[in-house]
């Protein structure tokens, strides 16, 4: 026991160092007895050490009392870093007596029930929570109570100077309607973009600039804001790509792998794929059926499991692809180079050999190690002209390209027997000039080469499956789950509203809703149908419970054709390795020796799985809200034109609508609309002008004026066309004359989101 202190009551800083120096437990009774504490003192050090406890500075009961490291029992806490899909946190406030570093603090995500992945929100480098803590055995754990909101943590936003000379935030989010103060402009200039925080302990102090991050407007700025809003990791360090310099001098033996470099394998992909990580051959057997072969890029050859590089890609989960950038997965020597399936150039495959049945069926598979050389690749437009016009005029025969057309139209009758999900989702393409500025925005055409890639794609994914639970081996399955009950009801309670029922006490297949589709006449009320059914679907992750693919009709199916920018993917590679012995280990001392699956994984696939699904989440958001921004761009030289549109969702504020052949959503708000109030039917998803009986309801087509586009947000906003009626085509089945579950909406007025900046498309 330490000597006995000086009387009086005690600071905080004493008892913790009387608490870390006492060889006995140290409690309330022990304390008073080192400061010789009397009567009143008692009563104050009581009081004391409770609020050290709230504090986070002790814990225990009276009786025993230790030191904590001054986390509070309930504190903000602030991630720093993403391992493995969870989040490691320190105290957000951290202002210890001494220098003792921030403990590190382990996120526990738990969802109420069902994956984690599907219900708990994901965190990111730079949120701040409010959590829960605990200490065991010097190990802490934080467990979430909410996120801190947008506009408490950092901000992205563009730089703006009042007549005052007072500086404000735009933030680039739309959801935040309002300006910010800026207090700290750290440098930053009007109309620069830059990220910002909290200058004090909350927004009322005004934010301080932490970064500028340039010209908002300028090539490659839309994806940087998307890159930095949702935190998505863009830098290799050095010994990262250093570390993937020495992995791609890897060398490849023949002796080690089946060699395939006689055959003509062609890699089919987009005119502007920046990898190439999958390609295909097929020819007759001779019995009605097909040999063929997908060969996928061997990454787990060169990205060995525990090396820094594999780190890296299981943080970042996927490449993310933007217009003007990709952002990838692994670094560019492998996965632009080594990794790639180049024309002409040996390289490293996993090769899935297949026999398909005269009905599409796959009746046979195995898996091998390969060294193979493309004989070309093509374009899927330079595929297509081939096929149709018999053109021979290529680096490979036209049989070549024949055989694998005439295999596919094998898989499409299996497909057709499965009877998939078949819903036509046009895909926006953004096409940029060489100086990075807009050229083009047009939707994607869809043709037969995409679905013959697809459905070979699909096949040797089924097989990688299957394989695996032949060998009763660790599987990560991509899930799509059927709809849930509450999600049939809303659609069946919208389906209504066209005069058309959904039976729910039969089974619900894929099928079902394609007759659906099939029996509706008018396109316009297709294209609503078709949207309800897309918004009744779960969304698809990945885990290690086979629940089958509900949209592809399968039992089994997992991820094995892109590992070049899918982690699902490389995983899949590495249970193959494991389950039907194809390890290579590598020859350099300094990597790691198996490419199989490491222990962690091999004994809990879950978490890694939960990570990457929120990944893709992630990317599919970021991805999303830049080509937003693009058309938005695009048109904001055209504000004040007429375009032709439909109205894809309606609210009681108001009316969203898309440009027809373009997208982009926009905003027509209520109180534009007119004097008149208007009823908000919610079942039918349409507003009714009280005086006028007017209608506007989703699938209407209308002209729209175009009267905002912002940039930086990618909202835009519409208006009716002045003058005349307002136009509007209803959709395929008459609305019924009076609203049900109405919601009486007025005119009102209310500020705009942030104004378009008065920039022009140069």
């Amino acid at each position: 026991m330490p000597a006995k202190r000086a009387p009086g009551l005690p600071s905080r800083q004493q008892i913790l160092d009387f608490i870390q120096e006492s060889s006995e437990p140290a409690g309330k009774r022990e304390i008073s007895r080192a400061f010789g504490l009397q009567g009143q003192e008692k009563i104050q050090l009581k009081a004391l050490l409770k609020d050290m406890a709230e504090e986070g500075l002790i814990d225990g009961k009276r009786t025993a009392y230790h030191r904590m490291g001054g986390v509070p029992k309930v504190t903000v806490l602030r991630v720093i870093d993403i391992d493995d899909g969870e989040a490691i946190a320190v105290p957000d406030s951290w202002q210890p007596d001494d220098a003792t570093p921030p403990p590190r603090i382990r996120l526990i995500e738990k969802g109420p029930g069902g994956p984690k992945s599907q219900r708990a929100p994901a965190l990111k480098k730079g949120d701040r929570v409010l959590a829960r803590t605990e200490e065991s055995n010097g190990h802490w754990r934080g467990y979430p109570m909410k996120k801190i909101a947008a506009r408490e943590e950092q901000v992205l936003g563009v730089v703006e100077i009042d007549a005052a000379g007072k500086g404000w935030l735009a933030p680039v989010d739309k959801r935040i309607r309002n300006a910010m103060p800026i207090s700290d402009l750290g440098g930053a200039e009007k109309g620069e973009l830059v990220l910002a925080e909290p200058a004090g302990r909350s927004m009322r102090s005004g934010l301080k600039v932490t970064q500028v991050l340039g010209e908002p407007l300028a090539p490659r700025a839309f994806s940087l804001i998307a890159i930095h809003k949702h935190g998505i990791p863009n830098v290799f360090s050095q010994e990262m790509l250093d570390e993937a310099e020495r992995a791609a001098k890897l060398p490849l033996s023949p002796e080690h792998r089946e060699d395939l470099r006689h055959l003509p394998i062609v890699a089919i992909d987009p005119s502007d794929a920046r990898d190439h990580d999958d390609a295909i051959w097929a020819e007759p057997d001779g019995e009605g059926g097909f040999r063929a072969l997908v060969a996928i890029a061997d990454v787990s050859f060169y990205v060995r499991p525990g090396s820094g590089t594999d780190r890296e890609a299981r943080k970042r989960g996927n490449s993310v692809y933007f217009p003007d950038r990709v952002v990838p997965m692994l670094p560019e020597v492998l996965s632009a180079d080594v990794c790639s399936l180049r024309s002409g150039e040996d390289r490293a495959a996993m090769a899935c050999h297949m026999r398909i049945d005269g009905r599409g069926k796959v009746t046979e598979w195995r898996f091998t190690r390969a060294l193979v050389r493309i004989a070309e690749v093509i374009a899927y437009e330079e595929a297509q002209r081939r096929i149709d016009e018999s053109a021979a005029d290529g680096e490979v025969a036209l049989e070549v390209l024949q055989n694998l057309w005439s295999a596919w139209k094998a898989l499409a009758t299996a497909r057709a027997d499965r009877d998939p999900l078949e819903l036509e989702l046009p895909e926006r393409r953004v096409m940029l000039d060489q100086q990075g500025r807009i050229a083009e925005i047009a939707v994607r055409e869809r043709l037969d080469a995409h679905r013959v890639v697809e459905d070979f794609m699909i096949a040797a994914n089924v097989a990688a499956a299957k394989a695996l639970e032949a060998k009763v081996a660790p599987v990560v399955y991509r899930v799509h789950e059927p709809p849930s009950r509450e999600k049939l009801i809303a659609l069946k309670d919208y389906l209504a509203t066209f005069d058309r029922k959904l039976a729910l006490g039969q089974v619900i297949t894929p099928g079902l809703f394609n007759r659906m589709l099939k029996d509706v006449a008018d396109e316009s009320e297709k294209a609503l149908v078709m949207e309800a059914v897309l918004r009744s679907q779960t969304q698809a992750y990945y885990g290690p419970r086979n629940a089958g693919h509900f949209g592809l009709s399968l039992g089994s199916y997992a991820h094995f054709t892109s590992p070049i920018r899918r982690y699902a993917d490389l995983l899949v590679h590495r249970a193959l390795v494991d389950a039907y012995g194809l390890e290579q280990p590598a020859p350099k001392a300094d990597l790691p020796k198996t490419s199989g699956l490491s222990d962690r994984d091999r004994d809990d696939l879950s978490r890694v799985s939960d990570a990457i699904s929120k990944a893709e989440r992630r990317a599919m958001e970021a991805e999303r809200e830049t080509i937003d921004r693009y058309v938005a761009a695009w048109l904001s030289s055209r504000v004040g034109e007429t375009f032709p549109t439909r109205i894809t969702g309606v609210q009681k504020f108001g009316f969203f609508a898309t440009i027809i052949g373009l997208g982009g959503d926009g905003l027509v708000p209520v109180s534009t609309l007119g004097d008149e109030r208007f009823h908000y039917d919610e079942r039918a998803q349409v507003l009714v002008g009280e005086q006028s009986g007017t209608k506007y309801a989703s699938g209407d087509r209308l002209p729209l004026k175009l009267a905002e586009a912002n940039p930086l947000t990618g909202a835009l906003k519409f208006e009716l066309v002045e003058g005349g009626s307002s136009g509007v085509e209803p959709r395929g089945k008459p609305l019924p004359s009076k609203p049900r579950g109405k919601h009486l909406v007025g005119k009102r007025g209310r500020p705009s989101n942030i104004r378009h900046q008065g920039k022009k498309k140069r």
